[in-house]
């Protein structure tokens, strides 16, 4: 993931309060990543979105937390190479 000087896209259409988390770059593709959260009961649930212009991939539900902070931590848990291939398995 790159950060620094990014180019976001607009928000995500199915997810306007997702958080934008950076870039995920390889040769000539690059993907904004967003983190979407939302309440599950007594604990948070969280999914990523890949956006590349006007492609969006969209992950499961693959986070489950109690608390918001945690999601996120298992986000940064992630590597580029996981990241890679979680996108081109939603492909």
């Amino acid at each position: 993931m790159t950060h620094g000087q990014v180019h976001r896209a607009g928000p995500v259409p199915d997810a306007p309060a997702a958080r934008h988390l950076g870039e995920l770059a390889r040769s000539d593709r690059t993907w904004n990543v967003y983190l979407e959260i939302r309440p599950q009961g007594d604990s948070v649930a969280g999914r990523l979105h890949f956006v590349d212009g006007t492609i969006f991939r969209t992950s499961g539900w693959i986070f489950l937390e109690w608390h918001e902070r945690e999601v996120t931590d298992r986000f940064n848990e992630f590597s580029p190479l996981e990241l890679w291939r979680l996108v081109e398995s939603l492909d």
